[in-house]
């Protein structure tokens, strides 16, 4: 997931803050910079139908409509109204939208918001599992990871119905399913949607850092050609414009910097598959199957190319017809197929042409010397430094409100926030230079927090949200949620140790 994440503003309730339920909360779309989040919102207007739909999805939620999540602690059902009124209550009826999003447009974001720097390390995730195991596996892998977005979105209508609200994003799902599931386990709501927002911060510094170093190292591979230089001193060029394009706060003058992102990102991609496919070499010249040492390596590039769930309730909330998001035939189906088949052809036929030879991205192994591959590497390393800001913008928008909170004049609270985008832009940076290797640090970075959220949080949150409802025919719910949380928590953590020594030892050689 990568070129579009949910932008959500992850705010705590206090303890003894007033409890109350509203019928409707705020805009689900809207632009705003960071000093948004910190004043009260005004009423929200009706849908506008006929609006085009924003490049970027922010979740914004009053203190009210998070205050109602709070009604569930220690309250009987009665608080929310009668069981027939659950049963009836439609959350889509319920939404207020600015700017409702198209079946269309929902499907771009969601190939945005999957399609990243991940497919480009597929072919080095396929060397790790062998050609014919990297085959199969991204695809059951894909199909683990596309239900465990439809497990997130029908706990988040469930939940929705139980507590009659519009819509929750990722980290008030996990919450909400602890405040009303088993009496025992509702004192960890709090720290449930702390653990589900820590990694989705994790998640994206993590992005940033692979964003870093792979603009570092394709502008390098072209310079290499002319002049041989340290690619830390690429990556130190790239600090001050960094900083100054993160400076920029309010999303909505960045539409222009990701459309453009977004063109040259599908322009690289056309010409790579160009040089993929050109003179193949034949299936035996590669390894069917790795070996198990490595598999782990797999696990976590494969989890970190297809993390996108934090993507897929923002876009699901703002659907101007939410019924055609699920189902067979539904969006999300058919862009996760879309995703799928990218991924693995990538896989394929990059590990294919350059074998054991391939790197942490396959644009590194085109030809040095040629015009067109030095192109592609530009264009590219152009896209992910433009890229770099949407994914930025989640961090931040976790820990600015927490930092602003903490002064009380309006230029000290701006002052504040400029020095944290700057301390966090420069963090990324020091972890990249860090971790040289380009391949490890995506195993790494999917292995530990993609896999948390896309494969171990939703089977959890699952098996709390149906709790009292029941798990289906001899609790094939349940089985089916313990099988996906043991996959997760084995690739958690053989890929977090496969990765590490994979770091280890590069960094001792």
């Amino acid at each position: 997931m990568e070129d579009l994440t949910p932008l959500t503003n992850l705010q705590q309730i206090p303890e003894g803050a007033p409890r109350k339920k509203m019928s409707e909360r705020q805009p689900l779309l809207l632009q705003s910079d960071a000093s948004d989040y910190e004043g009260s919102r005004g009423s929200s207007a009706r849908p506008i139908r006929n609006s085009p739909p924003d490049n970027t999805l922010v979740n914004v939620h009053s203190e009210d409509s998070l205050a109602v999540h709070a009604a569930a602690s220690g309250s009987g059902d009665d608080e929310h109204g009668s069981a027939a009124d659950k049963a009836s209550y439609n959350p889509t009826l319920h939404r207020t939208l600015e700017h409702p999003t198209s079946n269309f447009d929902t499907l771009i974001h969601l190939l945005k918001g999957n399609i990243g720097t991940g497919i480009l390390a597929m072919p080095d995730a396929f060397k790790n599992a062998g050609l014919y195991v990297g085959l199969f596996g991204t695809m059951i892998m894909g199909a683990i990871c596309t239900h465990c977005m439809h497990m997130l979105v029908n706990c988040s209508h469930e939940l929705c119905r139980r507590l009659q609200q519009p819509a929750l994003d990722f980290s008030e799902v996990a919450y909400c399913s602890f405040e009303t599931g088993p009496l025992g386990l509702r004192r960890y709501s709090q720290l449930a949607r702390r653990i589900v927002t820590t990694f989705l911060f994790i998640t994206q510094i993590g992005f940033c850092c692979v964003y870093f170093l792979f603009v570092a190292l394709n502008i390098k591979d072209v310079m290499d050609h002319y002049y041989k230089i340290n690619v830390h001193i690429y990556l130190l060029l790239m600090l001050v414009p960094m900083i100054l394009l993160n400076l920029v706060r309010n999303l909505k003058y960045l539409t222009p910097v990701s459309l453009i992102a977004a063109i040259l990102t599908v322009a690289g991609l056309a010409i790579s598959f160009s040089y993929m496919l050109h003179d193949l070499p034949d299936v035996h010249t590669v390894k069917p199957i790795a070996t198990w040492a490595t598999l782990p390596l797999y696990f976590g590039t494969a989890i970190y190319a297809f993390e996108g769930i934090g993507v897929v309730l923002p876009l699901e909330n703002n659907m101007r017809t939410p019924e055609d998001f699920g189902g067979t035939t539904g969006v999300l189906n058919t862009g996760m197929v879309i995703v799928a088949c990218l991924y693995t052809s990538v896989g394929f036929f990059g590990y294919l042409k350059y074998g054991e030879d391939v790197k942490g991205s396959i644009t590194l192994n085109l030809p040095q010397g040629d015009t067109l591959s030095q192109l592609v590497r530009i264009t590219m390393a152009v896209a992910i430094f433009l890229s770099y800001t949407l994914q930025f913008y989640v961090p931040v928008n976790i820990v600015e409100p927490f930092v602003r909170s903490h002064f009380d004049t309006t230029r000290a609270k701006d002052l504040s926030a400029t020095v944290l985008r700057i301390v966090l832009v420069t963090f990324t940076f020091l972890l990249a230079t860090c971790i040289p290797n380009l391949g490890s640090i995506i195993s790494l970075v999917g292995a530990v927090s993609s896999s948390a959220l896309a494969l171990i949080a939703p089977p959890i949150i699952e098996m709390i949200t149906f709790y009292n409802v029941g798990y289906g025919r001899y609790n094939w719910m349940l089985w089916k949620d313990f099988l996906i949380l043991i996959f997760g928590l084995g690739g958690f953590v053989f890929g977090t140790w496969a990765s590490l020594a994979q770091i280890l030892n590069d960094r001792t050689h």
